[in-house]
């Protein structure tokens, strides 16, 4: 038994530095056109700063690639602390979200998919994902690898170095923070998500970090906003009797901004 023991372990350790090994291989190709944790840092701070609606919290921010890996994870305060611990797995749930469900030009074929690509933010789903909702049970669908969310040193959370890069974090979350991002030709890249404040602040505060890192080329693709410069904006059109007159409406917050100001966005 003991020796049955040992090679079980061993085993297992050379499945987990494959994995490992796997993740990293992945990151390299897949995070390199992507903004690196000291320009999601500074424009995380940035935007934070700019936006002080809400309880005007510092943030935690994540962006994943195309195939859901995390490529980088900052907070805007002085140190881990200075924002909701909660936080920094919300945002790469946020971000995981934006990506999982955002579509370029490049799904259009053989008469199916989007000509013009499809861009839902994560605020875009709260009316959609309740009791009769057209996307009800969404939220429940692809959860969140622990493992890959509480890995490493609590230390290195929020730096470069922090362990859930590399990893697919998955998660659906479906309140204002997440956002996909697209680069020049509306070709979509990944995903975005921020979270430390109300959820319509997080999305105020993503949608300026979207557009400091330059990945907010969304001027023709499709959304649910009704505005063709803010495709994927959050929309307040809940009504008394709580039902979203458009199917996609999300509610109003504490000392909620007005989305209608938030930066257009560009060709």
């Amino acid at each position: 038994m003991h020796r049955e023991s040992i090679c079980t372990a061993r085993r297992m350790a050379i499945v987990v530095v494959a994995a490992v090994s796997v993740s990293a291989s992945a990151y390299a190709q897949t995070c390199a056109s992507l903004p690196k944790y000291a320009e999601l840092k500074a424009a995380l701070a940035a935007a934070t700063s700019a936006e002080t609606s809400g309880l005007n919290n510092q943030m935690w921010g994540t962006i994943v690639d195309r195939d859901g890996i995390v490529c980088a994870v900052a907070f805007s305060g002085k140190a881990r602390d200075s924002q909701w611990p909660g936080s920094r797995v919300i945002s790469a749930q946020k971000a995981n979200t934006a990506n999982a469900f955002g579509l370029d030009s490049g799904s259009s074929s053989d008469g199916s998919g989007q000509a013009k690509g499809l861009a839902l933010s994560t605020a875009n789903l709260f009316s959609a994902v309740q009791p009769g909702g057209s996307l009800y049970g969404l939220q429940f669908s692809n959860p969140v690898d622990t493992a890959v969310a509480y890995r490493g040193a609590a230390s290195s959370y929020g730096t470069a170095t922090d362990a859930m890069v590399g990893g697919k974090i998955g998660g659906v979350n479906v309140f204002g923070g997440g956002l996909p991002l697209f680069a020049a030709g509306q070709k979509m890249m990944g995903g975005i998500g921020v979270s430390g404040d109300t959820s319509c602040a997080d999305h105020m505060i993503a949608w300026r970090l979207r557009n400091g890192l330059k990945l907010d080329h969304l001027m023709g693709v499709g959304g649910v906003s009704g505005d063709p410069a803010r495709p994927d904006n959050i929309i307040f059109d809940i009504g008394t009797n709580g039902q979203s007159a458009g199917g996609f409406g999300h509610p109003k917050c504490l000392m909620t901004g007005d989305q209608t100001k938030l930066p257009p966005v560009i060709q």
